[in-house]
């Protein structure tokens, strides 16, 4: 099920094309507007005051209440934009933006207001894409659940220490701040609310897991390797910056007699008590949960100056940046990445 993302964060609507969706999947609108609700701006001090309603119109593929087999494509009208903000800065590159990077990809013809293609605007249909995707891989039983791991200083219980359910997962996506230990996620909020008041931004980790998965999908070669499939979807959300499987980094610090993961036959079905390497060996599923995590660096846009350089005139120069942005945007990406991992599976089974 291959997809492609179009628009920009201020122009007319954004929206994505999904191609391979199989015909006769019932789906459930409600479902999706739900998921397109958890990732929408504007519902807590801790997001951009942008109000987007983020409903998006099905324009073909779906007939009758199911999927016809022909391209699935859904639009999302950007209804609260104020380009005026980007005007007067839309020569200063944005540190830690693709503004530089893209003016010098497009010749500066890319559209900077907001972002334009660059935006976080843009996770809105692939959220639309993974809430589609979800159902596909829902009726083979497979169930994909996140919470945010950490944000600033801040740790959350990891997957580790829990028993990975559907429940669970229901729990979660329940949660406008999806944390498992709920104390933690206070103090994650905090760490937000400080960093605001100082014009400044936070970043954090958001941990995934896929319940479900058979052993034996993937391939150690390129291409069909289960890490660098899901990587590859992970790394086409803006912000993300790093991806570890299993105890990710920490593995390293590891003897093999700590990393590897014994295996015993229980009831006919092949077991491990520990998952330190995230239900992957050789680039191939091996039936225990896929576990990974993200990191999302603290959101470029803060109000403070900082040194940048003006693309007209070929100078240094000063940046303070005006406008509605989000001081962290990990709590608000927790079901775009579940979304991308949906669109990961789907390639991986040959959906």
């Amino acid at each position: 099920m291959k997809h492609a993302i179009f628009g920009e964060s201020h122009g007319p609507a954004i929206g994505v094309v999904l191609e391979g969706v199989p015909a006769g999947v019932e789906l459930d609108l409600e479902e999706i507007a739900f998921e397109m609700a958890r990732r929408a701006p504007g519902k807590d001090p801790f997001s951009t005051p942008r109000k987007e309603a983020d409903q998006p119109e099905i324009l073909s593929g779906f007939f009758q209440g199911h999927t016809t087999g022909t391209p699935l494509c859904a639009l999302i009208r950007n209804t609260d934009t104020r380009s005026r903000d980007y005007e007067k800065t839309k020569d200063l590159a944005r540190p830690g933006h693709g503004d530089w990077p893209g003016f010098m990809r497009y010749q500066g013809y890319n559209d900077y207001r907001g972002g334009g293609h660059f935006s976080g605007r843009l996770t809105a249909p692939l959220v639309f894409a993974g809430a589609v995707a979800k159902q596909v891989l829902a009726g083979e039983g497979i169930v994909i659940l996140a919470h945010i791991k950490s944000i600033a200083d801040v740790e959350d219980i990891p997957f580790s220490q829990c028993l990975l359910s559907s429940e669970l997962g229901w729990e979660l996506r329940e949660k406008s701040f999806p944390v498992l230990e709920d104390q933690r996620g206070e103090q994650m909020r905090q760490a937000i609310v400080r960093a605001k008041e100082e014009g400044d931004s936070v970043g954090g980790v958001i941990e995934c897991a896929v319940l479900g998965l058979p052993a034996g999908m993937g391939a150690p070669d390129y291409g069909e390797n289960v890490e660098g499939i899901v990587s590859q979807q992970m790394f086409a959300i803006p912000g993300v910056k790093a991806i570890g499987f299993g105890d990710s980094f920490g593995i390293a610090r590891l003897r093999g007699s700590e990393a590897n993961d014994p295996l015993y036959v229980r009831g006919g079905m092949v077991v491990s008590p520990t998952n330190h390497s995230g239900g992957v060996n050789g680039g191939i599923t091996n039936g225990l949960p896929l576990v990974f995590e993200v990191a999302l660096r603290p959101t470029a846009s803060i109000s403070k100056q900082q040194d940048t350089i003006d693309m007209d005139l070929w100078q240094d120069s000063k940046l303070t940046i005006q406008g509605r942005h989000d001081p962290c945007i990990v709590h608000r990406a927790v079901p775009v990445v579940e979304a991308a991992a949906a669109l990961a599976v789907c390639q991986l089974m040959g959906i």
